[in-house]
């Protein structure tokens, strides 16, 4: 497979392996390489040394890597740094999807670098990378109200409404992946922020 480098030349999607899991908020992430792997015409495959199941796939032209770590949430830098080290793909070409418990739920937001907001997904990429300069598309599945409730929260699966809510975002992510494989950050967020 040929294709031009995009501006992210990989994109990881955070979630949780097996059945448990599947269905609930934190597995957002996954859901995203989901579609884009379905849209695009992927098989992703188990790849033990990159701890995580991979596909390659060609977005409008652009040679893109996609991965669901297989790690569990909290260590999913090992699956992130494996391809990145690997590939040789730098910081700034990575995008992560993940789940945003600040953002109601059907909410899309794209960010360059920051903190990792207590979200251990990230923070364990932020730790294996050694620098916090990746992007993230944040899908929101709304905060619980208290902080007591956040891992059950995201440990749970989303209302009917609520799904829907994400699917929807998870579609109008994956439309704007061909613009920020192109480099068109600021038009893609401008479609999402919207």
């Amino acid at each position: 497979m040929a294709g031009r480098e995009g501006h992210f030349r990989l994109i990881a999607g955070l979630g949780n392996p097996g059945s448990k899991y599947a269905g609930t908020r934190h597995n957002a992430g996954f859901w995203l390489v989901d579609e884009l792997v379905r849209r695009y015409g992927g098989e992703l495959r188990e790849e033990p040394k990159f701890r995580g199941d991979c596909a390659r796939v060609l977005i409008d032209g652009y040679d893109c890597r996609l991965v669901k770590p297989m790690t569990y949430m909290n260590h999913s830098g090992q699956a992130v740094g494996a391809l990145a080290n690997f590939f040789k793909i730098p910081p700034e070409a990575i995008l992560v999807a993940h789940d945003e418990i600040d953002l109601p739920p059907g909410s899309v937001r794209l960010k360059r670098g920051g903190g990792h907001g207590g979200h251990n997904g990230l923070r364990h990429i932020q730790s294996t990378l050694g620098t916090p300069d990746f992007a993230r598309l944040r899908l929101g599945v709304g905060h619980p109200g208290h902080k007591d409730q956040v891992v059950p929260h995201v440990l749970s699966r989303p209302s009917p409404d609520e799904l829907r809510q994400l699917e929807r975002a998870i579609d109008d992510a994956a439309d704007q992946i061909p613009r920020l494989l192109a480099g068109e950050w600021d038009r893609a967020c401008q479609q999402l922020h919207a």
